[in-house]
């Protein structure tokens, strides 16, 4: 199974092309518009099943099967945390929970970034481990920012996840510390001097024995 997340920053019906070349069976997609905006008039973009979640037709989050998976957003979703969504995804060769994540939330004045996935963490506390589970997307977060989240950061989410026997993926495959990645994920007002590593896959045990490999797309792509 292939998952690939990317931060396509709108206008995604212009941009899947060099997305479906690399053959997803699941994709997220966030900052992804509505895909009435481009799954009718899209003859290569077919997915097998969708689901999207936003209020700003231009600008959401899209999930995508290219496989038998199916999906289903749990009963048990919290819409105050707009942009992190449970679904329970079945059809393929194992169940498990995918927790799709675009951490933005501006309307929050708790904190729009790495507090949203912080906060979802306790709320699907039991969900969690239920059973095999994904948490992928773009975080908005790393542990060099530490200080500025206090409690809420991303640290103590990393620790709280592992705690629940999840953990990410890249980190594992590298062999990196959090914080000291060498291996960028977003380029600051796409500047290629201004590198950070803010997107994540984290995932609980099964995931991790049969884990092929992680590739970060480059500066280019």
């Amino acid at each position: 199974m292939k998952l690939i997340t990317w931060n396509c920053n709108m206008a995604f019906r212009k941009k899947t092309e060099p997305v479906l070349a690399l053959k997803p069976d699941i994709l997220i997609i966030p900052e992804c518009e509505h895909p009435s905006k481009f799954l009718l008039k899209d003859d290569v973009f077919k997915p097998t099943d969708t689901i999207w979640l936003g209020t700003n037709q231009n600008k959401g989050l899209g999930i995508f099967s290219f496989s038998n998976s199916r999906f289903r957003i749990a009963d048990v979703h919290n819409e105050n945390l707009r942009m992190i969504a449970p679904i329970e995804v079945t059809g393929g060769d194992f169940d498990f929970n995918l927790f799709a994540i675009w951490a933005h939330n501006p309307h929050d004045p708790e904190g729009q970034y790495i507090e949203q996935v912080y906060k979802a963490a306790h709320f699907y506390s039991s969900l969690l481990t239920e059973r095999q589970t994904l948490l992928i997307g773009d975080f908005n977060s790393n542990t060099i920012w530490d200080k500025k989240h206090k409690q809420n950061n991303h640290s103590n989410l990393v620790r709280i996840l592992e705690d629940k026997g999840i953990s990410s993926l890249y980190h594992l495959f590298y062999k990196q510390a959090q914080g000291k990645e060498q291996h960028p994920t977003y380029y600051m007002y796409r500047h290629k001097d201004r590198p950070y590593h803010i997107d994540y896959c984290f995932a609980s045990t099964v995931f991790i024995r049969n884990l092929k490999s992680v590739e970060i797309g480059d500066f280019d792509f």
